[in-house]
């Protein structure tokens, strides 16, 4: 007898599905907290234009201010408060002294911007630092911390931010113009340091609180019971996972201490009048509102927007790094 040999393809088991059927069947691959967090971030349509105006900002006034022809200092008498949009040669018009106003806006930006991420990292960095330790200790390390972070928030924000600009302005000047020829980056420093001084409270409670936690949860128990040390368990373990209140915090601080400069420069008490920061130019308006009012309203959208932009930002980042919200 001849046995005939069916030709027809194997059907597959029951239970062991091919792979062309999974995927057939939409099967997900899995995704790492930061691919969901900007899936999530994309729906949020104001954070992802904050975001689109901000990065824009940081180009147009990093790179604007190296390839724009005019300088920052050059000044022509003969067109002096010339409105915006009045003249080729000078797009955002002049101020009272015949200084183009988008040279300095431009240069200006690169300080205001810069004053306002390193002194939102400086002021991140120590408050993660205090409420870590707060947090992950507890006992009297947590009671002294929260007292001096208690002390910080209850001080005069403004006052003291004027009153340590006035005392130590000059010093800071003097002593890196004669270590570095560069007054103004003290200036700079000094800006820096007492904006963050003033502004790492916020962040130091929100860490704390997320250490109290997560120190309690079973990867923590677990990571204890099988020998991890405690700067393994702080940094491995528990502070990836405090990262969100950190990073939300971290964004808002820099609208925050871009405020702050600009408050600083504007009272006289920032930068000198070589450095066109965005406050010193509205210092500098104060006094022509009735006659240039342009001067005052340029960099003043400047700042708005900026901050505004961070501030949508720092609400689409808190959304999707919200476990409790999914798409």
């Amino acid at each position: 007898m001849v046995q005939h040999v069916s030709t027809a393809p194997a059907t597959t088991a029951p239970g062991a599905p091919a792979l062309d059927q999974l995927e057939k069947a939409g099967l997900k691959k899995h995704r790492s907290l930061w691919n969901n967090a900007w899936r999530q971030f994309r729906h949020h349509r104001l954070a992802l234009v904050g975001l689109i105006v901000f990065v824009s900002l940081v180009l147009i006034t990093y790179v604007g201010a190296m390839i724009y022809p005019r300088d920052k200092d050059y000044i022509d008498f003969m067109v002096t408060s010339l409105p915006p949009f009045q003249s080729w040669k000078y797009p955002l018009g002049t101020d009272t002294l015949g200084r183009d106003i988008l040279a300095r806006l431009l240069w200006g930006g690169r300080v205001s911007i810069a004053v306002g991420v390193i002194s939102a990292t400086v002021a991140i960095t120590i408050g993660t630092l205090v409420g870590a330790v707060a947090g992950f200790f507890g006992g009297a390390i947590d009671s002294l911390l929260m007292r001096i972070t208690d002390l910080f928030i209850s001080l005069p924000t403004v006052p003291l931010l004027l009153m340590i600009s006035f005392l130590f302005r000059d010093s800071f000047y003097n002593w890196f113009d004669r270590e570095f020829g560069n007054g103004n980056l003290g200036i700079f420093v000094l800006i820096v340091l007492v904006i963050a001084a003033l502004a790492w409270m916020p962040t130091a409670r929100l860490v704390r609180a997320s250490f109290l936690s997560l120190k309690e949860k079973e990867f923590v128990e677990a990571a204890r019971a099988v020998g991890v040390n405690r700067p393994s368990i702080v940094l491995r373990h528990i502070l990836p996972n405090s990262l969100s209140p950190i990073i939300v915090a971290g964004t808002l601080s820099v609208g925050a201490a871009i405020i702050g400069e600009s408050v600083l420069s504007f009272l006289g008490l920032g930068f000198p009048s070589d450095v066109p920061t965005w406050g010193r130019m509205l210092f500098e308006a104060k006094d022509f509102l009735q006659l240039s009012p342009h001067e005052a309203m340029i960099p003043g959208t400047a700042i708005f927007i900026t901050v505004l932009a961070i501030n949508y930002i720092g609400d689409g980042l808190r959304d999707a790094l919200d476990p409790r919200k999914t798409q």
